[in-house]
């Protein structure tokens, strides 16, 4: 059972930067696209990034130039670099495994909240 554990929320002002881990308690980065999902209180779970096998990444709209999605291999580790962040990026910030081959299930971690605030 690969686990996710996430990491590197906290409590930060308009403007500021957070940067987020995600480590897999396994190498699974060749068979699964990694992603970060974030819900606040009262909406639906939403994607803010992901990463491709392959390297390539998406973002949501809302975050584009201001987040950057990268991986270490080596490490097992996603992160999520989150800069000039706004109130409304607050949420808890969750990290996905979804595999990209037939007979493994989706992960999730446990959740980090980010909180922007003055």
């Amino acid at each position: 059972q690969v686990q996710l554990v996430e990491s590197g929320g906290g409590l930060v002002q308009p403007g500021g930067s957070l940067r987020l881990s995600c480590a897999a308690s396994e190498s699974i980065f060749s068979i699964y696209t990694m992603g970060w999902y974030r819900q606040a209180p009262g909406k639906q779970r939403e994607l803010v990034a992901d990463i491709t096998s392959g390297g390539s990444t998406n973002y949501a709209d809302s975050v584009k130039g201001r987040f950057t999605i990268s991986r270490d291999s080596a490490k097992n580790t996603v992160y999520l670099q989150m800069n000039s962040l706004k109130p409304e990026d607050t949420a808890v910030y969750y990290c996905k495994a979804e595999p990209e081959v037939w007979g493994h299930a989706d992960h999730w971690g446990q959740g980090t909240q980010v909180t922007v605030s003055s």
